[in-house]
């Protein structure tokens, strides 16, 4: 069997949450429309296959200006997109904040 990468681009507003036992925060972006019908599709195929990760995540590798890193995107139960985390190190090295429209390249 061969796998093939796929590749997306979108943008949209990066948001934080605050809550859990220590009262984290997390700062994710919502991926939704075409972008999260084609992560739910991969998704559903991964499963098919019997390569799916826990939760229904798909590891990806996500670029925001010049900062690569790898993650993985999570479905979301409320809005039916995709979150994104953006962790602190990649927030600061491309200067971005809660509101902000962050455009993100993935691959997965």
């Amino acid at each position: 069997m061969t796998l093939h990468e796929e590749h997306l681009r979108y943008t949209g507003r990066l948001w934080r949450w605050t809550g859990g036992a220590n009262n984290g925060t997390w700062h994710f972006l919502t991926i939704d429309g075409a972008a999260g019908e084609t992560l739910s599709g991969t998704a559903i195929m991964r499963k098919l296959e019997g390569t799916a990760r826990g939760f229904g995540s798909l590891k990806v590798k996500a670029r925001i200006g010049e900062t690569e890193f790898a993650t993985s995107v999570f479905p979301s139960t409320s809005d039916g997109g995709w979150l994104l985390p953006v962790k602190a190190a990649v927030r600061e090295a491309e200067d971005i904040g809660e509101g902000d429209a962050v455009e993100v390249s993935l691959t997965f």
